[in-house]
């Protein structure tokens, strides 16, 4: 296991991500990046469902977790399972320096419209903003923060939201080693199994019509009703 999580910090160096960018599971250390956890029986009904988190430079993560609380260093319902580390020099609007040099940046000046951040600057914001709002499952989640912090860095030009959120988590996120797959996937395979030599196609069906209205429910929020789900 230890080699593999040495393979993965080399591919890392090799992506062009520098040494002090490099993630360090064993110390739960996940510099510039997006980490993803299962959550609790929902994640062992549908295991692509989690909970997420963002980090700053320093590796240390921070996950909205409840009403007016934002966790940091102890990502709420386990470790990571999987993450997406972003190249924030090619990514994203944020600035290598603080804002006192907003006047030295040509390019910022040119957009008077985009606010000079640095990374951990947009992340300390989000945080300011969240600690001050209720946290609903179906509303305001985690993943209603990450994209906040998102959206405020510019990343990919902005945009984000719950559910492409998702979508670039489950299609992008590396594991980060060969339990969390089994952490991530075993409980969904147990249940599964129980419940067909139990309940057989009823209980197919009532997992399908679960997934289903979840999905569809985060789908019609995001796009149907632009201000239902908070970011």
């Amino acid at each position: 296991m230890g080699e593999e999580v040495d393979r993965g910090h080399q591919l890392m160096v090799a992506e062009g991500f520098p040494h002090s960018m490099q993630i360090d599971p064993q110390r739960a250390r996940f510099p510039g990046c997006i980490v993803w956890t299962p959550l609790p029986v929902i994640s062992w009904f549908i295991p692509f469902i989690g909970h997420i988190g963002i980090c700053r430079e320093d590796g240390v993560i921070l996950d909205f977790a409840g009403p007016n609380f934002v966790c940091v260093d102890n990502l709420a319902f386990g470790a990571v399972a999987r993450s997406v580390q972003i190249n924030k020099e090619q990514e994203c609007w944020v600035s290598p320096h603080p804002p006192a040099f907003k006047d030295l940046d040509p390019c910022l000046q040119d957009d008077p419209g985009r606010e000079t951040l640095t990374w951990d600057d947009a992340i300390r914001k989000s945080t300011q903003e969240f600690q001050h709002r209720s946290y609903n499952l179906f509303t305001c989640n985690c993943h209603s923060f990450v994209a906040n912090n998102l959206n405020r860095m510019g990343f990919r030009s902005g945009g984000w939201n719950v559910v492409n959120l998702a979508s670039f988590i489950f299609l992008k996120g590396r594991w980060v080693d060969k339990a969390s797959v089994l952490q991530s996937f075993l409980p969904f395979v147990i249940v599964s199994g129980i419940g067909l030599l139990l309940g057989g196609t009823t209980f197919l069906t009532f997992l399908v019509f679960f997934a289903f209205l979840l999905v569809g429910w985060f789908l019609i929020g995001t796009y149907c009703f632009k201000n239902l789900i908070r970011l």
